[in-house]
């Protein structure tokens, strides 16, 4: 059985990414971002959201484990800050429900969503500039960069939460990175 490990980065939603991934069968856990990778064995792991870039203890470490990465908002944001992206405040600000346009309908993440759908997403911070290896996979009349792709590395992120009822197709996000897991 695949096994997904979700790093815990203190976002309110956290336990409903477990959940979600949990609800399509896969073994999954919760971990402390504290946790080293060296002490995880998962085929996948997914960065949460949070409050705070202070607060994400050895979530950038997961980047070298050598399995597919799914950041979630904060989780993406600091895939972004660790390779060399942008990170920045958003003109947007809090929680909103937005269309996101799907850039590219051949990326194994977002690819299926196209041409758009709708999400649940917070703009307070957000990639401004893609890190080098990365392509845009989705975008937004409020924030640029949606969702950002490096499939020679299998490193994912979505800014909006999959996880919510709130985003109409989240659970089509878990299905694709489990699959992207399984691989």
């Amino acid at each position: 059985m695949t096994k997904i490990v979700v790093v815990d980065n203190h976002g309110q939603f956290t336990h409903l990414e477990r959940r979600a991934l949990r609800d399509l069968g896969v073994d999954t856990e919760l971990i402390d971002n504290e946790t080293p990778p060296e002490e995880v064995d998962a085929d996948g792991v997914v960065l949460s959201g949070g409050p705070d870039m202070d607060r994400i203890g050895h979530s950038a470490d997961y980047l070298e484990a050598g399995v597919p990465v799914l950041g979630i908002c904060l989780g993406m944001q600091l895939i972004a800050d660790e390779l060399g992206g942008r990170v920045g405040g958003g003109d947007y600000g809090g929680y909103a429900d937005v269309t996101v346009e799907i850039e590219d309908e051949n990326d194994p993440l977002t690819g299926s969503l196209h041409p758009e759908t709708r999400v649940w997403a917070s703009h307070a911070d957000e990639v401004k500039e893609l890190p080098e290896g990365f392509e845009l996979t989705a975008s937004s009349d409020v924030c640029d960069v949606e969702a950002m792709s490096d499939t020679d590395r299998d490193l994912y992120g979505v800014q909006w939460h999959p996880e919510v009822a709130h985003t109409e197709e989240g659970e089509e996000i878990f299905e694709n990175f489990l699959e992207i897991c399984e691989q």
